[in-house]
């Protein structure tokens, strides 16, 4: 079997191991594991690498009298240990060393909704389908999540059996989207021609805009909050401006986003009476600061940070950030290095690992050894390193980008994955930045959604958009369609993916952008971005 056939096969061998695999994963938390390396039985039972342990730390102790793995938590409750997911398991670290359940994250407010209702850890702090659809069957459809406000495809649904409950929250169920109801600025430089909803509800006076919930973890890496920035405020009087914008755009720190965000999640999606109080806000941002999420292990490639690998939470948290680190069109704003297109360097000392092992020295009397042929798990190793390298370096051309190429100035840009997802190890962006690759694009709408015709007031131009994106905010016929760079850490645990939850699963997203800028991807380079994606 050639190497590619190799690698196809395995998500049929993941799916078959994922019972076995989640059993493995809850005895080693509690037992710590086994970090010998090379063996493919070994791929597995690999789940918690040694440089986790400091979360353990304070992990809690398993029941007297538990069975090894039995004392599983339920998905909501956070507790340092690792996740099982279809690839292996994520795990998330604090630097406080334990997830304090009494912190107002977890605290109901309004109709009964915390934050942790759609940030949960066994899901990268995000929310994922077959979980909500696990909450509706054992609540009847009556969870905190599924409210008419934002839950629902319209407020106006009905609700009154379970048959309709089900209709009402379809687009949470199968999609794990939120309703996000916005206006037409009033000064907005369009207006809506059509609104084809086939919910019924949307109008200029309330678009409905189908969102997937952001991660609440990573924030460490932090430059634009929410996927439209509408919760990324101007400041005339920061110096945390870009470089080279103009007019020259200046923002508030992160830190008073996150404290403003939070009040507004309170009083809107949990539909509170009143706001949070300012210790309550300074109590969420401050604990959501300090989460770390990322892939810790991998079903075919083992602990991910075996043999010099550098994968995992831990190490997460130790890479630097700053508002303008590494960025592409100026350089280092601190360092005034050129932008390094190198960000991804966990899995540079896998490479090769493909190769045959050179055979013992030869022993006199006895016929040489022929070289051994690499292991399974070295193999899948091998692939990930090589995708972390065209992560870094296969170059594509950018054209039409709209916040890339204008902002920049730029009509072709010569670029590679790192261009957008430029943030070290991380894959976010340093500044607020937010692109329009075509997600939104009415050539993607799927019967689910709402479609919107915009008119240029101005030119008269029209386009059609399943989401105007961060024109809802600014107003401006340019910003239509354009959404912030996310962080790729833990993406494995938080399918389906985009804002839209467009695609279900990773080489989805690889083909896209493959398709979208004319990569030339082979099928071989899919595979290995792939494969990289995933153990992040």
């Amino acid at each position: 079997m050639n190497l590619s056939a190799q690698l196809q096969w395995l998500p049929s061998k993941r799916r078959a191991q994922i019972s076995i695999a989640i059993f493995t994963l809850l005895n080693l938390a509690a037992c710590g594991g086994n970090s010998t390396t090379g063996s493919t039985d070994n791929a597995a039972a690999q789940a918690v690498p040694p440089d986790t342990m400091l979360t353990a730390l304070n992990a809690p102790a398993p029941a007297p009298g538990s069975a090894p793995g039995s004392a599983a938590p339920p998905p909501d409750q956070a507790t340092l240990i690792p996740f099982a997911n279809e690839e292996g398991a994520a795990l998330t670290v604090s630097t406080t060393g334990s997830i304090d359940k009494n912190n107002a994250f977890f605290k109901a407010f309004g109709n009964g909704r915390s934050c942790a209702t759609c940030h949960q850890e066994s899901q990268g702090w995000s929310i994922s389908p077959d979980s909500l659809q696990a909450r509706f069957a054992q609540s009847n459809g009556d969870d905190p999540v599924f409210r008419l406000v934002d839950g629902a495809n319209s407020p106006n649904a009905m609700v009154a059996s379970i048959d309709q409950k089900r209709l009402a929250y379809s687009m949470l169920l199968t999609k794990g989207l939120i309703r996000v109801g916005l206006a037409v600025p009033a000064d907005a430089e369009f207006t809506l021609v059509k609104a084809d909803d086939p919910y019924g509800y949307a109008s200029a006076k309330e678009l409905s805009l189908f969102r997937r919930p952001m991660p609440t973890t990573n924030l460490k890496f932090l430059s634009t909050v929410m996927w439209d920035g509408r919760e990324t405020f101007a400041d005339a009087r920061s110096n945390l401006c870009i470089r080279n914008s103009r007019p020259l755009q200046c923002f508030s720190s992160t830190d008073f986003d996150l404290l403003h965000q939070s009040n507004s999640a309170v009083t809107g999606h949990a539909q509170a009476a009143q706001g949070l109080t300012a210790a309550e806000q300074r109590s969420i941002v401050d604990f959501e600061k300090t989460l770390f999420t990322a892939q810790v292990s991998s079903l075919v490639a083992g602990n991910l940070t075996d043999a010099g690998a550098r994968g995992g939470p831990a190490e997460l948290a130790k890479n630097n950030f700053y508002f303008g680190i590494n960025d592409l069109d100026v350089g280092d704003y601190v360092t005034g290095a050129p932008f390094d297109r190198n960000v991804m360097n966990m899995f540079t000392n896998w490479r090769g690992l493909d190769r045959p092992t050179p055979p013992n020295p030869p022993v006199q009397g006895r016929p040489q050894q022929p070289p051994q042929p690499p292991t399974a798990i070295n193999i899948v190793r091998a692939s990930i390193a090589r995708g972390e390298q065209i992560f870094n370096n296969k170059p594509f051309n950018i054209r039409g980008v709209a916040g890339f190429n204008d902002e920049l100035r730029l009509p072709l840009q010569r670029a590679t994955c790192a261009s957008c997802h430029s943030v070290g190890n991380v894959g976010s962006h340093s500044v607020p930045r937010l692109f329009n690759t075509g997600v939104s694009d009415a050539s993607l709408r799927t019967p689910d959604m709402p479609l919107y015709t915009l008119r240029n007031k101005l030119t008269g131009e029209t386009v059609e958009t399943t989401d105007p994106g961060s024109a809802m905010a600014t107003g401006k016929w340019k910003d239509i369609g354009r959404f912030k760079v996310p962080s790729l850490r833990a993406i494995e645990s938080r399918s389906p993916y985009f804002h839209n939850g467009g695609m279900v699963e990773i080489s989805d997203v690889v083909r896209f952008y493959d398709r979208r800028f004319n990569m030339g991807l082979t099928p071989q380079e899919i595979i290995d971005l792939t494969e990289f994606l995933k153990v992040l």
